[in-house]
């Protein structure tokens, strides 16, 4: 594997040092100075702090510098087997679906150098970790793109426990196998249980009958024909899947007809041909063993690309403990309903026997499966549905933070409105009617304690996802601190955080297809 070279590192340094006042042209980086403010707030005017600035060093060494713990990836062209006989071609870190889970302990230092063998640029973004701005993986606006043939090193402080997790922040790169947990110790860890089981949901398109994301960005992109709203059509998902498009290549993937009360309407625009549990089928899903009696910690992350599961486990109930890394107020339910990108961590008892672990693709009408099993006993066959999945949801806006990660009360300095907007029609979703342009920044000082209002204009959900920081969900300091949160087609979302973290940060909807359609957004530190 290619070591990383200091040079680059060097270079890339030295520009992203000036990158505040917009010298960074080949990166689309720049404060710029024309006085003009663009729509909803942001702003092209002043100098921003920039993501290799003294701020951002200041705030990083605040964070103290702990052992050092290596690690070196690959992304790389691979066949993956999802189990059940189903190989595919695809993109991954390493071989294997998920990437292997990176684990360090909160204080220590991540060094982890990745080498890019694929034939596209690619970067790697650390989903939910409070970390130093250059590092954070946002190509075009924290870093340039690591070439193919090129390798980056990212090195950071990790201060927060929970479970991460990381893929590229590239285009659609995320909707192929390039994912992985990063599971971040607690060294004071206050739960007791006696297993730790990892389970990372997804939704999968990539390989399957010659489809890419990028051609299902494509064809989403091309619009509903007539012009007529998302939840007008009512092909099923199925036969979506099985319609050949106009030019006669990969099947069609236009999801239309899915809904979901619990989403408010539109469940999802990709009909995707599997839904995996740690990268299996559910035909032929992974098995975890225990016994009956152990305490299981649950570490559950959606690395879908378009799709909300509804997960429940036959036969038991869960303690929700965390979500999105942060602890909660021991809250218990039957199932628990993940937009992408969202984490929870929960505990089960388990029980004596064989147990399906089901994800519901919620409003497509699939399932993914895993299988905890204790004892003897046949395995639950691929369509089992357990009636926990109809049981007590447990609900983000519900949780209340565990007191010590609960925001101190206090007023908010500023207020951010953001309307979401776009539709199906011409897929032209956005923030305030403006496509992602890194150049537009919308202000916040150091030290503010900040409202961001999310106005939901349109017609579908959007999980909404902030970089480099938690937010208390509900506009106050008693909501649950999350990174990643749902807000429903035609309603608003409020959240507060503390702007403690220097630099230039991505907002934006964790639809991989929406987002790369121009649903993102940045907020800046002035300088």
């Amino acid at each position: 594997m290619p070591m990383y070279q200091p040079t680059r590192r060097a270079v890339l340094g030295a520009a992203l040092a000036v990158a505040g006042t917009g010298a960074l042209a080949a990166c689309s980086d720049g404060g710029g100075h024309g006085g003009a403010h663009a729509p909803g707030g942001a702003q092209e005017s002043g100098t921003y702090v920039s993501p290799g600035g003294k701020e951002v060093a200041a705030a990083e060494e605040a964070r103290g510098s702990g052992p050092v713990r290596k690690v070196s990836l690959t992304a790389t062209r691979t066949r993956l087997d999802l189990g059940g006989g189903t190989t595919v071609a695809s993109w991954a870190y390493g071989d294997r679906l998920p990437g292997r889970a990176v684990r360090v302990t909160a204080g220590e230092t991540l060094d982890l150098t990745l080498a890019n063998h694929l034939p596209q640029p690619t970067s790697m973004h650390w989903h939910g970790l409070a970390l130093r701005n250059d590092m954070d993986g946002a190509p075009g606006l924290t870093q340039r793109a690591i070439a193919p043939g090129g390798d980056f090193r990212y090195r950071f402080a990790v201060p927060h426990p929970g479970t991460y997790w990381f893929h590229p922040h590239s285009g659609v790169q995320q909707d192929r196998g390039l994912y992985a947990p990063l599971i971040v110790e607690d060294p004071r860890e206050p739960l007791a249980y006696d297993k730790e089981w990892v389970v990372v949901l997804d939704d999968w398109v990539d390989g399957v009958a010659g489809s890419t994301p990028d051609a299902v960005l494509k064809e989403l992109s091309g619009g509903m024909s007539g012009g007529m709203d998302h939840g007008a059509h009512t092909m099923s998902g199925t036969e979506a899947s099985k319609a050949e498009d106009p030019d006669g290549g990969s099947p069609s993937r236009m999801m239309m007809g899915a809904r979901s009360e619990v989403l408010g309407g539109d469940a999802g625009d990709v009909a995707y041909p599997y839904y995996l549990v740690n990268g299996r089928v559910a035909g032929d899903p992974e098995v975890f063993r225990a016994r009956a009696g152990d305490r299981i910690r649950l570490r559950i992350i959606n690395a879908g690309g378009d799709t909300a599961f509804r997960l429940a486990l036959g036969g038991h109930r869960m303690t929700v403990t965390h979500t999105d890394g942060f602890p909660v107020r021991h809250t218990t339910g039957d199932a628990l309903l993940l937009g992408m990108g969202e984490r929870y961590d929960v505990l089960v008892t388990a029980g004596d026997g064989v147990f399906p672990l089901v994800a519901l693709a919620e409003g497509k009408d699939a399932t993914a499966l895993a299988v905890l099993r204790t004892g003897g006993g046949a395995a639950p066959g691929a369509s089992v549905r357990p009636k926990e999945l109809d049981g007590k949801l447990v609900e983000a806006g519900r949780l209340a933070p565990d007191p010590s990660v609960a925001l101190a009360a206090r007023a908010p300095d500023r207020t951010i409105r953001m309307r979401l907007t776009g539709g199906m029609a011409d897929y032209d979703w956005a923030f305030d009617g403006q496509p992602y342009d890194a150049q537009q920044r919308r202000p916040v000082e150091a030290g503010e304690r900040v409202r961001v209002v999310f106005d939901n204009g349109t017609a579908m959900w959007h999980p909404l996802h902030l970089h480099g920081h938690t937010f208390a969900l509900g506009g106050n300091a008693a909501g649950a601190r999350k990174d990643t949160a749902i807000v429903l087609p035609h309603r608003s979302l409020t959240v507060e955080f503390d702007a403690d973290n220097p630099g230039l940060w991505m907002v934006h909807c964790h639809n991989v297809y929406h987002a790369e359609a121009g649903m993102m957004t940045v907020l800046g530190y002035r300088g």
